[in-house]
């Protein structure tokens, strides 16, 4: 078995380091984040000029190394190179966790590969920061940024509708008009948060029903973070399911999806929208 750990705190394990920093709010950093930082040999930054703010503040003079989704792999070679010669490397994004929507996962994989130390940092992150004041289930699934094309992103968020989760996004501002009428038509009947500017001076918290949500208008600045609630279950609906309406659901499972199912017998007849869930996912298990 592989491990890696720290010797102790005068003398940290030579290899790379994943170092979380602020989503907004520069004092929401670790005080062994910036410990680490200092004692980097270099730190990869995915934009050495936001980097520059944070690092200055805290007065961590390491050497920085440009590393974004279009040069990564170019410097793949030359970072694993300084790393099996025993430098210390961290790498950090803009904000939040790297390698969780933004670049670190190839670099992440070849120390894998090679047997180079790997430690994480934690601290800051903007989906469960986004998950805690929600109010929404505490199960979730993070999907990151939304696919630019149409198909993809309409059999993607089909596939999520029938998550009985809260379900995470990222979306930049200009785009959040036109994913809109996508997430009214795969989510009817759910709850969505909208966080805009986390920690920060302007931040902002949208909450409403996905029926009831019109156009936003927000400044083309920063990321939104976007939380759909879990299925919104009808506990005062008193019928159960019949063997016809078993029947039933055992014919539409073959073309329908799970919440088509929902909306569809629940429109008809009083009957428990958890019953039929539960049911049609019993169904799907037995394939």
């Amino acid at each position: 078995m592989f491990r890696n750990s720290e010797i102790n705190n005068k003398e940290i394990q030579k290899g790379l380091y994943l170092v979380s920093t602020p989503i907004g709010n520069l004092e929401d950093i670790t005080l062994r984040a910036i410990s680490i930082l200092k004692r980097s040999d270099y730190i990869l930054c995915e934009d050495t000029r936001t980097s520059k703010i944070l690092l200055q503040k805290y007065d961590i003079k390491s050497k920085l190394i440009s590393n974004h989704k279009f040069n990564e792999k170019k410097n793949l070679l030359k970072v694993l190179n300084l790393l099996k010669k025993g430098t210390i490397i961290s790498l950090i994004s803009d904000a939040g966790t790297p390698g969780v929507s933004d670049p670190g996962s190839i670099l992440v994989n070849e120390c894998i590969e090679n047997r180079i130390n790997i430690f994480p940092l934690p601290g800051p992150s903007s989906v469960t920061s986004a998950l805690s004041i929600s109010g929404f289930s505490e199960k979730f699934f993070f999907y990151g940024f939304f696919p630019e094309k149409k198909k993809l992103l309409n059999d993607d968020l089909k596939k999520l509708s029938e998550l009985d989760s809260s379900i995470i996004f990222f979306v930049s501002p200009r785009k959040i008009n036109k994913i809109l009428p996508y997430l009214k038509k795969n989510f009817s009947g759910r709850k969505i948060l909208i966080c805009r500017e986390m920690t920060k001076y302007y931040e902002e918290y949208i909450r409403t029903d996905i029926d009831d949500i019109e156009k936003l208008n927000f400044e083309l600045k920063g990321e939104l973070t976007i939380v759909i609630s879990d299925i919104k279950l009808d506990k005062k609906n008193s019928q159960n399911l019949n063997e016809s309406d078993k029947r039933l659901i055992k014919e539409m499972i073959k073309k329908l999806s799970t919440k088509e199912i929902i909306n569809f017998l629940s429109q008809n007849k009083k009957i428990s929208k958890k019953e039929v869930y539960n049911y049609c996912i019993k169904l799907k298990n037995e394939k």
